[in-house]
């Protein structure tokens, strides 16, 4: 399997999945990940990198798949989680993007490479 540190080389360096973070985002269309401990849990595609790394932390289940399985994952404890639960867990794992003209591309081999838990489909 290959090294996602040499899969993401090209990636803004790793920073705290929080709303600051979502800020410093372009404007652009991209490709991001959310890692824990250097692991990458997700991988997303937009046109708009900033718009839709916040929406992912405060959006709800319905606008967001990364926001719908955090929210499963937070649910197992117990009781359903709300969005500043999901914010709050998305705060403890850290966050990095790239910049492409071709976001769907990259997100489809990141995928394949790295097969991260939270994305439900997986590219042919």
């Amino acid at each position: 399997m290959p090294d996602a540190a040499d899969l993401l080389a090209d990636f803004s360096p790793p920073q705290p999945y929080t709303r600051g973070a979502a800020d410093r985002a372009p404007r652009s269309p991209g490709v991001h990940v959310v890692l824990e401990r250097g692991v990458v849990l997700y991988v997303g595609r937009t046109k708009n990198l900033r718009d839709r790394l916040r929406q992912h932390l405060t959006g709800d289940r319905i606008a967001s798949v990364l926001h719908e399985q955090v929210g499963h994952e937070i649910d197992k404890r117990g009781i359903e989680a709300t969005a500043s639960d999901v914010a709050d867990w998305l705060a403890q794992r850290e966050v990095r993007w790239h910049e492409t003209d071709n976001p769907e591309a990259a997100k489809d081999a990141l995928v394949l490479a790295l097969k991260p838990r939270f994305n439900r489909q997986i590219p042919k």
